[in-house]
């Protein structure tokens, strides 16, 4: 009971933190807040009495895409369910909250034993799926005690996570009311066998079927086809600080034929205005939308969010920011996709994918302005080096597609959802 209290006064402390933020003028603490105003009202209005609930929750928009194929393939195979979404994170819900692919798209209340009762009251689920690390210990409480079949996907899991600590009891409480866990590899699978749980299989990472779909989609950006056009070009996304200051320092040593686009994680004015500093002759997308021109040699900065996936299409390299950050990296996946060698930070620790990638030889790890220098000469003048870590990293994704279908053939295995 005093971990549940602990937790429980943890969470009012970081509702409150989330205020002082929102008061000092931080724009994603002000829409996490009121993204949160008056939610049971707007949910009552979104799910009628007779409505037969999907729902399906993702931190924030990289684990979105990590779970769409399931949300899809559900919409698919049962389109008399409704799909319910929801967001912790603004990252998330403000990018997707029109997604078509849901009935109703909203953040997910803060983790109170009233607001998972309330919650859970109002949707009334028949199946809950929660991707890849999001554990609310009230709602997924209240879901085992109302019976909720509830699934974890694209889970993994480490030796130094919560749940294996001493101190982690309520934590490992609820991965055994999971009524079943998804493992991305056999590391997840080995650390979580000592706890004795049954309900575990690895499935393997969704996020691999989506970025496949999204290769096969082949959308068409003119404007950045157009930038791009023959000459090649490096582009550079999800990026932060550190990774911008470190392409600003390439961009001006590098001499060799080559365009440059950046895709920031962040796209706030005052960043984008940052950016500018670095790298004073870029060009923003608006204003290539606008009409702008941008001359050979210029940098072209996007400005706005849902591109980039398809993007990497365009590039000849590709770098993926966040290595030099405590998260570490973004989806390097996306670019793997297309066959583009990817380049990225040392901090990569906490993404199985990324180590698998460098063994085989499909990406490269950049720790300082010189090792940039050192790959992208390298496969700007090695054909042969090219031609490989390209090929290497298409098959990678090619060669682990499946997690979704394993996922829902386990939903009509178990017969959680009927297709009346």
């Amino acid at each position: 009971m005093m971990a549940t209290w602990v937790y429980s006064a943890g969470i009012g402390l970081y509702r409150v933190g989330v205020w002082i933020a929102a008061v000092l003028g931080k724009e994603k603490a002000r829409l996490w807040l009121a993204g949160r105003r008056s939610w049971e009202q707007r949910l009552g209005q979104a799910i009628s009495a007779g409505d037969r609930v999907v729902w399906v929750h993702a931190a924030s928009l990289g684990e979105f895409e990590q779970g769409r194929p399931v949300l899809e393939a559900i919409r698919q195979q049962y389109p008399s369910y409704k799909i319910l979404l929801t967001f912790f994170s603004p990252s998330g819900y403000e990018v997707r909250k029109d997604y078509k692919g849901a009935d109703y798209t909203c953040y997910l209340p803060l983790d109170t034993p009233a607001n998972a009762r309330h919650f859970l009251a109002i949707a009334r689920p028949q199946l809950a799926i929660f991707i890849k690390y999001e554990f609310w210990y009230h709602f997924l409480t209240a879901l085992y005690r109302q019976q909720v079949p509830t699934l974890l996907v694209s889970g993994v899991f480490r030796p130094g996570q919560v749940f294996f600590r001493g101190y982690g009891g309520m934590f490992r409480r609820l991965l055994r009311q999971l009524t079943h866990i998804f493992v991305q590899n056999n590391a997840s699978l080995a650390c979580l066998q000592p706890l004795g749980l049954s309900q575990v299989s690895v499935a393997g990472d969704t996020r691999f079927d989506r970025v496949w779909a999204l290769r096969e989609e082949a959308q068409v950006l003119p404007l950045v086809a157009g930038y791009c056009g023959d000459r090649k070009t490096l582009i550079a996304g999800s990026t932060w600080e550190a990774d911008e200051v470190l392409l600003s320092r390439w961009w001006s040593r590098q001499q060799d034929d080559l365009q440059l686009v950046i895709a920031p994680h962040e796209i706030q004015e005052s960043h984008i205005q940052a950016l500018l500093q670095l790298f004073p002759d870029a060009v923003r997308y608006t204003a290539l939308k606008a009409g702008a021109v941008v001359a050979p040699g210029k940098v072209l900065i996007i400005d706005n969010v849902g591109m980039l996936a398809a993007m990497y299409r365009y590039a000849h390299i590709a770098y993926v920011g966040g290595g030099f950050g405590k998260e570490g990296i973004h989806n390097i996946l996306e670019p793997a996709a297309y066959g583009k060698p990817v380049l990225f930070g040392p901090i990569y620790d906490k993404f199985p994918e990324a180590e698998e990638l460098l063994q085989l030889g499909g990406a490269l790890v950049v720790q300082d302005m010189d090792d940039l220098l050192r790959h992208t000469k390298h496969l700007l003048h090695s054909d042969n080096t090219y031609r490989f870590v390209s090929g290497v990293a298409a098959q990678y994704v090619a060669d682990h597609q499946g997690a979704t279908g394993r996922v829902l053939d386990y939903i009509q295995e178990k017969r959680f959802l009927t297709r009346e």
